[in-house]
């Protein structure tokens, strides 16, 4: 099997899990807090891999990168639960469809933080994820709602985090990353689940179980997928996961597919596609130079 097959695989599995993962947190939320639903999916998950972190006596958390894995988490708390909140607040599919602003997101920052130059490609990938974004949103057409604006603050966190995960992966190990989050979230998320403490119900804790498993099959398969290929490589596959929030929210909450929703996440995926693409084609071209010097 190839490395971008695997990848590819990979990426897919994440996707899929991570659209069920909310689907599965939504129910809980039904009867517990989100702080409540923050804590036992993460404490629950921890559990899971507990049994892996005493098989390696607890070598994996062997790591030169302490805090980059704080901060990380530090990141990953608040945009976990304004993600959390919004589920409540706002159709699955739309929630899905503005995390595609995540790329454009990611972009930005590599261009005012580690100084990476902007051409006209990504200036017209970033205009054209700006359309998609107006169509989704439609500021003055109607209301921008707190569901909305959560998700758009989160979607920033979760493109700082992706930059910080790519970063990790130079050096540490898919499961090294993992049980670093799954070690912070759980304390952070307990600081919160003492002060809004309620008992979660049976179901409540068999959907947050649910959560906990295939959330850390997500987080396993895409900090590996990062660690095979180019973050901008597993972008454009993320337009499944639309697709996969659709049909959840059709057929578990009875959401009717909007059509702005669908047009606007269509534009922005072209706008990823191009950057794509055009990453694609400069890491070609720094290959074929490092050959060039070679010889």
């Amino acid at each position: 099997m190839s490395k971008n097959f695997l990848a590819i695989l990979l990426i897919l599995i994440s996707i899929f899990a991570g659209s069920t993962m909310g689907v599965l947190i939504k129910f809980a939320q039904n009867d517990v807090s989100i702080y409540i639903a923050a804590f036992f999916r993460f404490l629950i998950g921890f559990i899971f891999i507990f049994p892996y972190i005493l098989k390696t006596k607890f070598k994996v958390y062997k790591t030169s990168n302490i805090l980059i894995h704080i901060i990380r988490s530090a990141l990953n708390f608040p945009a976990m639960l304004l993600t959390f909140s919004a589920l409540m607040l706002v159709p699955y599919e739309k929630i899905s469809a503005l995390n595609f602003l995540v790329p454009f997101f990611v972009t930005i920052l590599a261009v005012l933080f580690l100084k990476e130059k902007i051409r006209i490609y990504r200036i017209s990938a970033l205009f054209i994820g700006f359309i998609g974004m107006m169509i989704i949103l439609r500021p003055g057409i109607i209301n921008i709602s707190l569901g909305i604006q959560m998700v758009l603050v989160a979607s920033f966190f979760w493109s700082v985090i992706i930059i910080l995960t790519k970063q990790l992966t130079n050096k540490d190990s898919s499961i090294t990353i993992l049980v670093y989050m799954y070690t912070f979230m759980t304390l952070l998320t307990l600081t919160t689940a003492i002060i809004f403490w309620e008992i979660p119900t049976i179901n409540s804790l068999i959907y947050l179980s649910l959560a906990a498993l295939v959330g850390t099959v997500s987080h396993i398969s895409i900090n590996h997928a990062f660690k095979l290929v180019e973050v901008s490589m597993t972008q454009p596959f993320s337009f499944i996961g639309l697709i996969v929030a659709s049909l959840y929210g059709y057929f578990l909450f009875d959401e009717s597919p909007d059509i702005y929703t669908w047009l606007g996440a269509i534009i922005i995926f072209i706008g990823i596609t191009i950057i794509t693409i055009r990453e694609m084609q400069l890491n070609k071209e720094l290959v074929r130079a490092k050959v060039n010097i070679s010889q």
